[in-house]
């Protein structure tokens, strides 16, 4: 089964970037492994849904310019396939005094990220977009929405095979060995050749990396899982649309915030804690081996070191409904411990360099006979068509084209 490009990995990155090319230069023959048995089984179906607008990233960053661009293209996208969406907007709201001056912060940074209409408000005004909200000062985005993109990655899916593209579902990569220009690429039920290797691979994506380029990849990914609860149905009148806090600068995840969902509901969260297992959505779910790995990689070692205080929180919180609760009392005072049921988790796949850098940008490596998506967290999704673009160049190159 020859190709001329393997996509490893059918989440909405892999996806969008087999879309692309095949947009581009329908004549190649693309295909996307994916060992689950559906699109969007792990990182894409369990994420909070929000359509980022680009606040948070440094401008020129491949996160800002990546989220600014692909957000046009997915509202684009939405609009052309009937996919729901809504733009809802959103409040950043500061409520401690050290944190005001991160949110003027912030404001810069979405004006200097093109976030026209992005402004600071009024208590009054926090109290109409938010009633139940409390704060020392805020600032809203209008440009913040909601989808569900487990929906967007099955209308990639249904796309990209509408013009020749084909998904191997159930087909875990096992092992990749390139000959005389040629990619191998090996499952449990086929083997496929192929010219190039695009690695999609998210929560695997340096094992896949490690398979296919023969220098050491040298970050590691590290699997911390996001925990929500959701407000009872009774009581999601407390949250209008999207309520975030300022995100502490010296931790790398933006906190707890409120959610309003496309498909219905409220969530509160998420925390983050290590997860013991890459797919480890469950506090339960351990595999001694991946946490084996995690430990002794020296980056994770320098990254425990460092933000061991602020972990010890989130691992308290993540066994503690009621502090997990108080840390939402910050932003709405009324909200009570009765008022949240499980709502699940997501895990997020954390590249992790060996001095203890946690990637905080997007990080796509090329080799001889590979592009390797190393790096995707939040927010790919709302980025993905951009990322996928910039993929698809890096490829076309390849091919001449």
């Amino acid at each position: 089964m020859t190709y001329d490009i393997i996509i490893v990995g059918g989440g909405i990155v892999g996806l969008a970037t087999g879309l692309k090319i095949k947009q581009q230069k329908p004549d190649l023959k693309v295909a996307i492994l994916e060992k689950e048995s559906e699109v969007a089984k792990h990182q894409t179906g369990n994420n909070s849904g929000v359509i980022h607008s680009g606040l948070y990233y440094k401008p020129g960053s491949l996160k800002a310019t990546n989220c600014i661009n692909g957000y046009h293209e997915l509202i684009k996208f939405c609009e052309e396939e009937n996919v729901p969406f809504e733009l809802t907007g959103k409040v950043v709201v500061a409520t401690r005094h050290e944190q005001v001056p991160i949110l003027n912060g912030l404001l810069e940074r979405g004006l200097q990220n093109g976030l026209t209409g992005t402004r600071a408000i009024s208590l009054d005004e926090l109290k109409a977009y938010e009633p139940y909200c409390a704060g020392l000062a805020a600032i809203h985005v209008p440009q913040t929405g909601i989808v569900d993109y487990k929906v967007v990655a099955q209308a990639f899916a249904a796309k990209f095979e509408a013009i020749g593209g084909t998904i191997f579902f159930n087909h875990k990569v096992n092992e990749i060995k390139t000959l005389n220009g040629i990619s191998y690429v090996r499952s449990a039920y086929h083997e496929f050749g192929c010219k190039l290797v695009i690695n999609c691979a998210g929560l695997y994506s340096d094992k896949v990396a490690q398979m296919n380029q023969i220098e050491e990849i040298d970050v590691k990914i590290i699997p911390f899982r996001g925990e929500y609860y959701k407000i009872k149905k009774e009581r999601e009148y407390l949250v209008k649309n999207l309520i975030y806090p300022v995100p502490d600068p010296n931790f790398p995840f933006l906190g707890v915030h409120f959610t309003r969902m496309m498909k219905g509901g409220v969530e509160a969260g998420p925390n983050a804690v290590l997860a013991f297992k890459r797919e480890g959505y469950k506090r339960s779910d351990i595999n001694l081996s991946e946490l084996g790995e995690t430990l002794a990689w020296p980056g994770f070692q320098k990254v425990a070191a460092k933000y061991w205080k602020t972990g010890m929180g989130e691992i308290y919180r993540s066994f503690s409904k009621a502090a997990f609760t108080k840390a939402l009392q910050e932003l709405i005072p009324d909200i009570n411990e009765s008022d949240l049921v499980d709502g699940g988790a997501g895990v997020r796949a954390q590249a992790c360099d060996r001095t203890g850098g946690l990637l905080d940008d997007f990080s796509i490596k090329e080799s001889e006979f590979a592009i390797n998506v190393l790096n995707a967290p939040s927010p790919a999704a709302t980025s993905s068509l951009s990322i996928g673009g910039t993929v698809c160049e890096l490829a076309l190159k390849r091919f001449g084209k």
